[in-house]
């Protein structure tokens, strides 16, 4: 089993919480980069909630990252997309 890339997301009120990443993509034309989550306690649940931010890397540093939330209709489409194309490729 291959090792799951683990991020640390702070809340609102400052808690840290674990999540395993289940996919990162760029997007050319936007030269946008985004990253796919789920909380690490749910990832063995049947229904886990999904977390998607647009992050950048600080300084080309692909461990240091700043997380931005996801706002527009089109980038969640396409989020949408690419989670669906990502959970076909699991359960074959």
């Amino acid at each position: 089993m291959e090792e799951k890339e683990r991020i640390i997301i702070p809340d609102e009120s400052g808690e840290e919480h674990l999540f395993d990443v289940l996919f990162t993509f760029d997007v050319d034309e936007t030269e946008k980069s985004y990253l796919v989550a789920v909380p690490a306690e749910q990832a063995e649940d049947e229904e886990v909630e999904v977390f998607a931010f647009r992050y950048e890397e600080n300084d080309g540093n692909e461990d240091d990252l700043t997380l931005f939330q996801v706002e527009t209709d089109e980038e969640w489409q396409m989020i949408e997309e690419m989670l669906a194309t990502f959970s076909e490729d699991d359960t074959e």
